[in-house]
């Protein structure tokens, strides 16, 4: 028996992962005959629900795309962005996920509301903005998320944090000189759907599912609901 398994209570792990509650609280109600043509305008009136709800950090997603070795890849980010043209997130060129977009350019975003039992699963293709809109969405940022930036170094292996804090402080020096500073790596990307799915828990597993398609950025959108 593994240690987790015991501080749990004992049995083992699968009876352990088996026996914790997923969905705490009152699920919230969806009719897919009531849905909007089109995703974007029923996401955002899920994500609304969802900030209303109070459910922590809504506008965080799972970003999923391929490594240069064919293998998956995932990490949780921020979203920036979502309107008509698709769902924006922004990251230096030459970090990971950087450079898997830019070898493949499709990836995936899920979003997840326990509190409400909702996920919403966007699928597509991804393409930079322009340096004038990425260079905005660095200005927006903290001092602190714009030095890393200028730094350039994200998943790099790092000696010790105290050579992280020496990089860092150099950074910030360099921003408090020049206050228009950017980092010509730093992107904004778009991921542009072409398929979106969103998905409402019910408590006797009779999930719904309603699926939005289209077969490219430019065609009209078909929905239609799957099995659970």
């Amino acid at each position: 028996m593994d240690a987790e398994a015991r501080s749990a209570g004992g049995g083992s792990t699968r009876e352990w992962l088996r026996g914790i509650e997923v969905f705490t609280g009152p699920l919230a109600e969806f009719d897919p005959d009531g849905a909007p043509g089109e995703p974007v305008a029923l996401f955002l009136a899920w994500l609304r629900e969802a900030v209303g709800a109070g459910a922590p950090a809504p506008h965080a997603a799972t970003l999923s795309t391929v490594g240069e070795d064919g293998m998956p890849d995932a990490r949780v980010l921020i979203v920036k962005n979502v309107d008509a043209g698709g769902w924006q997130f922004a990251s230096h060129a030459d970090s990971p996920k950087g450079r898997q977009v830019a070898g493949r350019p499709a990836a995936a975003l899920t979003f997840f509301w326990p509190l409400l039992g909702r996920q919403v699963r966007v699928r597509g293709t991804v393409s930079a903005e322009s340096a004038a809109a990425s260079a905005a969405d660095l200005l927006a940022r903290s001092p602190s998320a714009r030095a890393e930036a200028l730094i350039g170094r994200q998943s790099d292996r790092l000696a010790s944090r105290a050579e992280h804090d020496r990089a860092i402080g150099q950074a910030l020096a360099r921003i408090e000189s020049d206050p228009a500073l950017v980092a010509p790596a730093w992107t904004l990307y778009t991921l542009t759907p072409l398929a979106v799915e969103f998905w409402q828990a019910d408590d006797g597993r009779s999930h719904t599912r309603l699926r939005y398609e289209r077969s490219g950025p430019a065609a009209a959108w078909e929905r239609h609901l799957l099995w659970p």
